[in-house]
């Protein structure tokens, strides 16, 4: 069982007032997601007299990639959560607090209970900020009226209300203008949605799918989103480049779009809706965005690390992985996945005064539903945006068995292998490969 530091019930915001506990650990994460467990488990795996503190305020963990498919009727939102004890490795400090302060220079991270927690090597991997308040009316409208969004655990059942209540109209699917994890998601949803209103006689042909994105394109990759505009096409979905959500007006139903040139706002359309699935700016906490540890070049707030071996840029004790890194890549649990490894090799080769040798190469993967029964496993490059596949298959198609790995096979991977460091081979790849 895992040792554990427990805020109390009603943790204050830090107080410089009170006298300050210090505590030493000689290897800190911040983050207890995806990114931090395996991390923490890969370590312990490789050195299991470790000694590892986990900071994470959470008691719950969820399975976020699970959250499209609660709002398309396919998973309870209670089939994408566990508590965080279950899956927090057992000979780990559990550090149930909000980290708030970075003091690189001191090798120290404060919280919000009064504690300095003191290290010799950090990773830092909180997860993404999702910044609602940059959409004007938004936190008043969402969940409500036709008003939702996947990227919360709280609106997303929600959102497969609004679609089995959907009874014709305008059906609005945005993207941000912001680097977001999970960028299919927006489109994943859509595709779900537009195959519902299909299934139920008249409603497809008195409502107007639309996808209203900022991007000039459907997909970062162009071989994927060649497919998905084939796709949008097929379905009559009408596509909206350069648009970008400014505001939803929840009482009249109406959202608001800044239209771009060269990402510049040139104009502004109003669009009603019936129904508005919102995907939300997002960018890396505050509490990284003002510290040192953020790239002075980004606007996000990013930890500032070299791509390849994931190490900070000027404090080469920390290294970074997951959505709040600036790894140019996309911002998914199959990033993690790959990221992992590299941070644990070379967080204890820099123990060990060795070279740096582990490299992330820039992959993951997006699986992009494009129905209830068709899904492209999108992987890829995300540093060189190229297609690349560890199936024998071309990745490039809607395949019902990339449906079923989507559906069955990743979460059983996600609960049972990634969080616990296990090696991903055999289970559940070899039987899909035999159906082609």
């Amino acid at each position: 069982m895992s040792s554990t530091l427990q805020a109390s019930e009603n943790t204050p915001a830090l107080d410089d007032d009170k006298p300050r506990k210090t505590v030493h650990y000689p290897i800190v994460i911040i983050g207890g997601g995806a990114a931090g467990i395996t991390t923490a488990s890969l370590l312990l795996k490789q050195d299991p007299s470790l000694t590892i503190a986990i900071i994470e305020p959470s008691e719950k963990h969820y399975y976020q990639p699970g959250w499209t498919l609660t709002g398309g009727g396919v998973f309870q939102v209670e089939d994408t959560v566990k508590s965080q004890q279950q899956v927090m490795p057992k000979s780990v400090t559990w550090i149930i607090e909000r980290a708030t302060e970075f003091k690189p220079e001191q090798n120290a991270v404060l919280t919000t209970g009064n504690l300095q927690v003191e290290y010799d090597g950090l990773i830092v991997c909180p997860g993404i900020q999702i910044d609602w308040h940059l959409i004007k009316g938004l936190k008043d409208a969402i969940g409500k009226n036709g008003v939702t969004s996947n990227y919360s655990p709280k609106y997303a059942p929600y959102t497969w209300e609004s679609i089995r209540n959907f009874s014709g109209g305008n059906a609005l699917f945005t993207y941000p203008n912001t680097p977001i994890k999970c960028g299919g998601a927006p489109q994943k949803i859509m595709y779900m949605a537009d195959d519902h209103f299909r299934s139920k006689m008249g409603l497809r042909d008195r409502s107007d799918v639309m996808f209203l994105t900022p991007n000039t394109r459907m997909f970062g990759v162009e071989a994927y989103a060649n497919i998905l505009g084939k796709v949008a096409k097929e379905r009559e979905i009408k596509v909206k480049f350069a648009h970008n959500l400014k505001e939803i007006k929840g009482e009249q139903q109406e959202a608001i779009f800044e239209i771009l040139e060269n990402d510049t706002p040139v104009d502004e359309v109003s669009i009603p809706y019936n129904f508005i699935h919102v995907a939300p700016p997002q960018s890396a906490p505050d509490f990284i965005k003002r510290s040192p540890l953020a790239d002075p070049e980004s606007p996000y707030g990013w930890v500032d690390i070299h791509p390849g071996t994931l190490q900070h840029k000027r404090y080469p004790n920390i290294f970074s992985l997951g959505d709040a890194s600036s790894a140019p890549t996309s911002k998914t649990a199959a990033a993690v996945r790959k990221q992992a490894p590299v941070v644990a090799q070379n967080l204890l080769s820099f123990f060990n005064s060795r070279p740096l040798v582990s490299e992330y190469d820039g992959y993951t993967c997006c699986p992009l539903i494009t129905g209830y029964d068709k899904t492209v496993m999108a992987e890829f490059d995300g540093y060189n945006c190229q297609p690349t596949s560890s199936f024998p298959l071309n990745p490039i198609k809607e395949r019902w068995v990339m449906w079923l790995m989507k559906k069955h096979a990743l979460p059983w991977i996600y609960w049972n292998r990634m969080l616990t460091g296990e090696p991903f081979e055999g289970n559940y790849i070899k039987p899909f490969r035999w159906r082609g």
